[in-house]
Parts: C-alpha cells; structure tokens; sequence
C-alpha cells in the first residue's frame, strides 16, 4: 500500500474517508440521513429540544426533563445551574427535579447523560443506528411510517456509585400536520441555542396542546436502562426530503432561466453588432452606451444620496451679508 507522500495527497485521502470514519463512530449528520434507500433531513428539528415527565411520590412530585440535540452535542448556557449539567458531547440529557406539590421546593436531585460520544467523560460511543419502521421486524412498528433512532454511550450513577448503562430509543413518527417542534416546555435548565431554529418559531395557533416530542417509557430491567421517547413531525415522513429537494431546485431554476436568458441576450447581440457592424469593443454589446454609463449613474446616485443626508441637517433661512 503506498503511504501519503505530502499534505495534499494526506487531505485528498482524508475527504474520501471522513464520511466513512464519521459512520463508523456512529455520528449523526441530521441534515442527510438515509435509510433503505430513502433520504431524510431532521434539521428542522436541531437545537435542544424537551420532553418532562413527572411521578408522584406522594408528597411531591419527580420531575425529569430529557433534553435531545439530534444535530450536535448539547452545550449548557452561561449561568446555568451547574448541578444539572451533564458532560461536554451529551446529546441527550436527563435532569431530575424533586418539586413538592405546595410549590415551595424546587430541587434538583440528579442529571446525567443518556447518550453522547462519552467514552472520553466515564461512558461510551454513541453508536447511532438508523433504522426504518415499515422494515421493522415487529408487526406493529410496520404499519408506520417514519425512523427509529437508537443511541448510547450514556450512564447514571446508582446509590453504590455503580454506572448503570444508558441508550435512547427515539421513534420518528410521520405526521404531516406537525413539523415537530409544536408546543414543546422550555426546561428550566438553559442550553445554548446556537443559530438552530427555536421551538418558539412554532405555529403559535395550535389547537391540539400535546407536545410534538412526548416521553414514552423508562425501562430499568436488564444490564442497560432504555429511555423511549415520541417525536411526531412531517419530516419523518418518507417524501419529505424529495419535496423539499424539488422545492428547492424550482427556486434555483428561476435563477437559472433568468442566468442563461441574459447571457443568450448578450451572446446573441453581440454576435449580431459584430457580423452586422462590425463592432468591437464595448460596441458589440447590445445597448453598450447604457451600460458603459452605469458605473457613472451609480456615482452620481451615490453623490446625490450623500449630499442629501448631509444637507439634511442644515439650518433654513438665508444666510447673513
């Protein structure tokens, strides 16, 4: 095998392998993801996004908020409380609250990550693992449509200080009235949105008030802790990205049309002045006095705006003899 003989073939090799090295990690590229054959995007649905579900313990209640970042790891905002943070590469973390139902507690109790690239910060990889309901081996995950995602690399510490292992099973669910980001809680626990969309860019008429990112189960059986959330959102919905592709290919094709038809305007000209009159320079494009005078009428337009807010705050009245 010839080894890179200099930086340039060392970053030729390096594009070809990225996409290979980044699915072997088990990384999440949000914006292309392709399952059977079948392309989606979940950029939409980037930034932190929650789900709470809440247990009585009689005097109070046990609060815990997931918070999931399909698209990059989770960062905790500046003056965040520190006890609900979870590792740097977190995509998924739990926060737990003790809330006595009078309303006058309001603890933290534990946060730990579910998933993430942690194997550097006490867990593991993340592993993410694609997978399509209608191919889905279980009768009844076969008759929907949308993905499953499969995470890990999470652990909770137990009363012992024992890690349990941690994974997340999020079920994309195709619902074409929803995009996904309808009526989800802002957790108390802040994170850095970055520049994803936020949740409050939502439709805010909404008649139906359940969350679009719901909590399904825990499941603490067996040597793994699994955590099963809901997330209902048009673009799990299997032609989502084709019609947004589509979409997008019929604005660039304005542009493109309007691009040729001038350039065939100015080819055609100028083949016709130079056949015809023999023109050269500047002369063969059509209309050339008009454009050969735009720089100039720019300059004037310029000269005259200028002139016009500087002139504006001049006194009236003539001036004294």
């Amino acid at each position: 095998m010839r080894h890179p003989q200099s930086l340039a073939d060392a970053a030729i090799l390096t594009i070809f392998l990225l996409p290979s090295l980044t699915a072997a990690v088990g990384n999440i590229d949000c914006n292309h993801v392709r399952v059977d054959g079948i392309g989606f995007t979940f950029k939409e649905l980037g930034g932190p996004r929650s789900a709470q579900h809440s247990f009585d313990r009689g005097q109070s209640f046990l609060n815990t908020t997931y918070t999931i970042d399909i698209c990059r790891p989770l960062k905790k905002s500046s003056g965040s409380d520190p006890k609900a943070k979870c590792p740097s590469f977190t995509r998924l973390c739990a926060v737990e609250r003790f809330v006595s139902k009078d309303g006058t507690t309001d603890v933290i109790q534990d946060a730990y990550p579910v998933a993430g690239e942690l194997k550097t910060n006490g867990g593991g990889d993340m592993n993410a693992k694609w997978s399509r309901l209608k191919g889905s081996i279980s009768h009844e995950d076969s008759k929907k449509e949308g993905l499953l995602l499969e995470i890990h690399g999470g652990y909770k510490k137990t009363d012992t200080e024992k890690k349990r292992r941690q994974r997340a099973v999020i079920e994309f669910l195709c619902d074409r009235e929803k995009t996904g980001l309808e009526n989800l809680p802002e957790p108390k626990d802040t994170y850095d949105k970055g520049k994803e969309k936020r949740a409050e860019d939502a439709p805010e008429e909404e008649t139906d008030l359940t969350p679009s990112l719901t909590f399904d189960s825990y499941d603490t059986e067996g040597d793994e802790d699994t955590l099963r959330l809901e997330w209902r959102t048009k673009w799990a919905c299997e032609d989502s990205k084709k019609q947004q592709d589509e979409a997008n290919r019929s604005h660039w094709g304005f542009f493109t049309c309007a691009f040729l038809s001038t350039a065939a305007y100015l080819i055609f000209g100028s083949w016709l002045n130079y056949n015809r009159y023999g023109a050269r320079g500047w002369d063969l494009l059509p209309h050339g006095d008009a454009i050969r005078d735009v720089p100039y009428l720019l300059r004037d337009w310029i000269r005259r705006v200028v002139n016009t807010i500087q002139g504006g705050g001049s006194r009236g009245g003539y001036a004294a003899v």
